[in-house]
């Protein structure tokens, strides 16, 4: 047998078919732990109890579905991760990528993009701003209300990932905004340097992707003094557990000695 035909799309090479994407290195979806609802006009931030992953490749959406539960559909979005599924998972097993967590402070203004950029106290961008300080107020309620009154930057915990359950799937990140992570980054940070997740410049070591859990954790209280005194105050947090160095699925499958 031959493809007599192999030689029609010398004549239109755009037209010829494309190689299916490999996600397997680039970002293949995104975790959310909320989303908004849309009632008439009006869009309400709603909090989640169980992982909503986004993706635009069917496939992946598929496997997310075998593993964390949940069916594919499709949500009203001008970007390309147009499926939706709607887990069942609070918790996700996850290897966290080489130096695969950022955090920062940053403001973006609809129609102007990110106008501030900072780590707290000097600005990390743009280039001719970088180490200059950013004027942000030392006193995190203080920073915390400037936010609220988008006067200020907001948290911005970035984390890049692949799923345990299925690495070759691709990387997924996963965004929050959450001050309550960001009190929690002092004792991640250090998790990740004790298993050299962001390796050592001077010496030239790369960093090791790390064993983690990432979940989302419902935090139920009764304050007693302030103006909700005696009610119950209810809110999710995410919340990373670091449990070691991925060794990967080459060593784990070794056999052996005799």
């Amino acid at each position: 047998m031959a493809n007599n035909l192999r030689n029609i799309w010398d004549a239109d090479p755009d037209a010829a078919p494309k190689d299916a994407p490999s996600f397997s290195d680039d970002i293949a979806g995104r975790f959310r732990s909320g989303r908004l609802v849309k009632t008439g006009r009006t869009e309400t931030p709603e909090s989640l109890n169980e992982w909503r992953v986004t993706t635009g490749d069917p496939s992946v959406a598929k496997k997310i579905a075998e593993i964390l539960g949940g069916e594919p559909e499709s949500w009203e979005t001008d970007r390309e991760d147009n499926l939706e599924i709607l887990t069942d998972a609070k918790t996700v097993q996850i290897i966290i990528e080489p130096d695969g967590v950022d955090a920062s402070f940053k403001q973006f203004v609809p129609g102007a993009g990110m106008t501030h950029h900072c780590d707290g106290f000097a600005y990390l961008s743009p280039d001719e701003d970088k180490g200059q300080s950013c004027g942000c107020p030392s006193l995190i309620a203080e920073r915390k209300l400037k936010a609220q009154q988008m006067r200020g930057p907001k948290p911005s915990v970035d984390i890049t990932f692949r799923m345990a359950d299925a690495p070759d799937l691709g990387k997924f990140r996963f965004n929050s905004g959450s001050w309550k992570l960001v009190e929690a980054l002092g004792p991640l940070f250090a998790d990740l340097d004790k298993y050299g997740n962001a390796g050592d410049e001077e010496s030239g070591t790369d960093g090791v992707p790390v064993r983690a859990s990432l979940t989302i954790e419902n935090v139920s209280y009764t304050p007693k003094k302030g103006p909700r005194a005696g009610q119950t105050v209810s809110y999710n947090k995410p919340v990373i557990k670091i449990f070691g160095v991925y060794e990967g699925a080459e060593d784990e499958a070794l056999p052996e000695a005799a």
